[in-house]
């Protein structure tokens, strides 16, 4: 839905997946999320990762594909995307009668939470800390990551370094400090990871060659 909509944003989402892979198997050596990031949690963490935005598609188009900064109307109906996509799931668990399938339940918080600011500043539910599910630490983090360091509409794209630096800089306030952590010890692999992506798309895209 989301790469119909946007081909971009379905670029987007293919490398979250494989970012969010990388990160949670490392972050899966610290002690406190061994238990929780099983090999069987981390391969459903990274199928579903490209499900983060799919809320997007509820976004009407002069906002989400607006060439210029976001207007605090527009900011506002931007922000609707994690409910939005949260409530496409409940919907769809409605119509099949489903209930407490950990599948779904790990989707919902990758939706619902992956704007969701360690410090408590993040929407749609303000939550903090260790109240913001594993699941949703992670998507944060690969989100900025592939946020900052690819072209957006209206904001010139950082280096692999300087992402870096802007997410060390948010260890703490944005994101869980283990998250950040982890992420130091993959960041080379988020770089590969990019480079490929970068290379396929403008195979795959000569127009924007």
């Amino acid at each position: 839905m989301a790469e119909v909509r946007e081909a971009k944003n379905g670029r987007h989402s293919l490398r979250t997946q494989q970012y969010a892979r990388v990160l949670a198997e490392r972050l899966a050596e610290h002690p406190d999320f061994r238990t929780y990031l099983t090999p069987e949690r981390i391969d459903l963490l990274s199928t579903l990762a490209p499900l983060h935005d799919i809320g997007k598609v509820g976004v009407p188009d002069h906002v989400l594909n607006k060439p210029g900064a976001l207007t605090a109307d527009e900011l506002a109906e931007m922000r609707r995307h994690p409910t939005l996509g949260r409530d496409v799931i409940l919907k769809a668990e409605a119509r099949v009668g489903v209930r407490d399938d950990a599948t779904l339940e790990m989707a919902k918080a990758i939706v619902y939470t992956h704007h969701e600011r360690w410090d408590g500043a993040g929407y749609p539910q303000g939550l903090r800390g260790v109240a913001i599910p594993v699941e949703g630490r992670v998507m944060a983090l690969v989100d900025v990551y592939d946020a900052v360091s690819t072209r957006a509409l209206y904001q010139k794209s950082l280096s692999h370094d300087d992402t870096v630096d802007f997410i060390v800089r948010g260890k703490g306030t944005h994101f869980d400090p283990a998250v950040v952590e982890a992420f130091l010890g993959v960041a080379a692999r988020f770089k590969i990871i990019s480079n490929d992506a970068g290379a396929r798309e403008l195979v795959s895209y000569p127009e924007i060659a």
